[in-house]
């Protein structure tokens, strides 16, 4: 999938698709009635479901509404948000994490109004042991400072714990899973993984769902 074809929000924002994630924007923000939807988990079953696509076009009509965004690559095994909106992965997310450099020096502005990147920065050896430090709370409090919406890309919940361990700490998760390609037990264990993580689990996107030889992106709300 090229680059276009991966934020079809921003190069086509009125295509049918584009209206399926303003629709899913919709929900998210129907769902945070008690509390301001201020942090957003993207996350999968397994690899190549979709996940960092969708992050990156919610990103993209969050930032379209008018919220201050920050989309970030916290897939620390296999990065890919770099690729996507061609920048450097010199520094990134690890960087800030491990006190190399603060987040405003290593934030990069984004063609669209309103979006930040923040990439991945150098794969770290301990992914799971960063997410969960103390560093990742003061990570937090600075970026609520600056932006109404951070959105994490995380890796696939049954490949490794590091959506389990970035769960409860955003406001709400998504999982992505894919028509035709993702396994009804692998999509129920996922559930389960980020339901005992005490994640706040928003809904399901279901990806590539064959109509009309059209991608489209439908959005269950709820459990």
């Amino acid at each position: 999938m090229n680059t276009k074809r991966k934020l079809i929000t921003k190069t086509d924002p009125k295509s049918p698709i584009s209206e399926q994630y303003k629709t899913i924007r919709t929900n998210i923000n129907f769902s945070s009635i008690d509390q301001e939807m201020s942090s957003l988990m993207i996350t999968s079953a397994g690899p190549g479901e979709g996940k960092s696509t969708t992050a990156a076009n919610l990103a993209v009509v969050f930032a379209q509404e008018g919220r201050k965004v920050l989309l970030i690559d916290a897939d620390m095994r296999k990065p890919t948000a770099h690729y996507t909106f061609g920048l450097t992965n010199t520094y990134g997310l690890t960087s800030v994490l491990t006190r190399q450099k603060a987040l405003a020096e290593v934030t990069h502005t984004s063609d669209v109004e309103n979006l930040d990147l923040l990439t991945c920065g150098p794969i770290p050896p301990n992914p799971a042991e960063l997410l969960s430090s103390r560093a990742m709370s003061h990570f937090f409090e600075e970026a609520y400072k600056e932006y109404s919406m951070v959105i994490f890309d995380t890796p696939p919940v049954l490949a490794v714990t590091d959506a389990q361990i970035l769960a409860n700490q955003c406001n709400g998760t998504i999982l992505v899973i894919s028509s035709g390609t993702t396994e009804v037990d692998k999509a129920v264990k996922s559930k389960e993984l980020l339901d005992s993580a005490k994640a706040k689990l928003l809904g399901v996107v279901l990806n590539n769902r064959e109509m009309k030889d059209t991608n489209y992106y439908y959005y269950y709300g709820g459990k």
